[in-house]
């Protein structure tokens, strides 16, 4: 039940980013408070012993504390990378929704696969954009310069340019989580 709601917010917010390049408060702000909701309801049936903890492990619910350490957690590392590498607000709250979801481990496994696929799909938007052979020959330039100097070179306002791709986290994050989620534990 938890997953299907947080891959159909997701599905949502990979729409809109695409579009739109946003994550909209609209769906990040309801799935986090609904996440964390449901998770607070489950611990106190827990403990009030109306439902077992598995019955609560099936519907995909973590826990109050799991839940909250991973909106914390995975909401603070985001922010850090806001702070420092420009990354989008809607991605902050995009991955402290996850961590909502999932709690520490699996959001923390999430967002480290969201940042590979990232990275990956951002490689492939730089080649496509630039070509294979033009980037290399900008990159051997590059290291050139900077050996035959003693220090980097500073790259032109058209090669930063061409450096900051859009990258699109929402639907990284929608086949990380489809990963951490359905994809056993022995392939990786």
């Amino acid at each position: 039940m938890m997953t299907v709601l947080l891959l159909g917010l997701l599905l949502v917010a990979s729409v809109t980013d695409v579009r739109h390049h946003r994550v909209y408060n609209g769906t990040t702000y309801p799935g986090m408070l609904g996440a964390i909701l449901l998770n607070i309801a489950g611990s106190v049936a827990v403990k009030l012993d109306a439902v077992e903890v598995d019955a609560l492990a099936r519907l995909g619910l973590v826990g109050a504390v799991q839940s909250l350490l991973g909106w914390l957690l995975c909401g603070f590392i985001l922010l850090v990378c806001f702070v420092l590498l420009e990354v989008g607000g809607g991605d902050v709250k995009l991955m402290a929704m996850i961590g909502a979801f999932l709690g520490v481990d699996r959001g923390l496994e999430a967002m480290l696969c969201t940042f590979v696929l990232g990275a990956c799909v951002g490689l492939i938007v730089l080649i496509w954009r630039v070509g294979a052979l033009r980037l290399v020959g900008r990159v051997l330039r590059q290291v050139l310069w900077t050996l035959r100097l003693g220090r980097w070179a500073p790259l032109t306002s058209d090669e930063r340019d061409q450096l900051k791709p859009p990258l699109f986290l929402a639907p990284c994050a929608l086949a990380a989580v489809l990963i951490v989620e359905f994809v056993p534990r022995t392939w990786f």
